[in-house]
């Protein structure tokens, strides 16, 4: 469904601004804390909020009630959570996964969809999603580098998928684990912020502004981002770009 985008002049959050212009003004959903804190909410995906720090995270990035989103790759859906709670009962969220993994988290998802009541679960890939110029909001965690280190094909089919979806005006939140130069970032499942950021700007986004709301200085960039030591707490990019009106 597509909603008109407001946009506003000044940049807020904690921010570094790179090159923006206009914003979608979003505020979270009312009851945002207490579907986060719900009883029905597993606690191991509550545990993880103090390290990924939602309600901060979909403030800088303009996500908030009544807005339809795009999530890309849900995996096994902490994302999908907060994300149905920031939009709330007049918002939605599409949660696409690839086909192959139905059979393994199929029946968590769709579950979860039917308690959450704004989620709807796709599996589809991307290009088969069916949706075209239809979201005002997209957003996509830790899945940018497996594309992007499959090769450079792979990477922009990822982000033309996302790019088509999106509404003019359209929004898209970047979360990825950070690589730096001299690495194995492949086989570390990491990959440069310069890469991405590149990458964003030849699809055809407006890279409005980066965050280090996700940073984590005792992540060295040389541990996989599985290792015990930094599992769930790796130092992570968070980026705004933006899809031209």
């Amino acid at each position: 469904m597509i909603r008109t985008i407001k946009a506003v002049g000044v940049l807020t959050g904690l921010a570094i601004g790179l090159s923006f212009g206009s914003f979608a003004s979003a505020e979270l959903a009312p009851g945002f804390d207490a579907a986060l804190a719900s009883d029905a909410r597993p606690a191991e995906e509550k545990a993880r909020d103090v390290s990924r720090k939602p309600a901060e995270v979909l403030n800088f990035v303009g996500i908030g009630d009544g807005m339809d989103v795009l999530e890309i790759f849900a995996g096994a859906g902490w994302y999908t959570e907060v994300l149905s709670a920031a939009v709330g009962s007049s918002g939605s969220v599409l949660a696409q996964n690839a086909p192959r993994f139905e059979e393994r988290i199929g029946d968590a998802a769709r579950a979860r969809a039917i308690r959450l009541g704004n989620v709807e679960i796709r599996f589809a890939e991307v290009p088969d999603l069916g949706v075209s110029g239809e979201y005002e909001a997209a957003f996509t965690a830790l899945n940018l580098h497996d594309n992007a280190n499959r090769g450079d094909e792979a990477g922009m089919a990822f982000l033309n998928g996302i790019y088509a979806a999106l509404a003019p005006g359209g929004v898209l939140g970047l979360i990825d684990h950070v690589g730096v130069a001299g690495q194995d970032n492949a086989q570390l499942h990491r990959m440069e912020k310069a890469t991405a950021i590149e990458m964003l700007e030849r699809t055809g986004f407006v890279v409005e502004a980066e965050s280090d709301i996700l940073m984590n200085a005792a992540d060295d960039h040389t541990l996989h981002m599985r290792d015990d030591s930094i599992r769930f707490n790796t130092d992570r990019m968070l980026i705004r770009a933006r899809k031209p009106e």
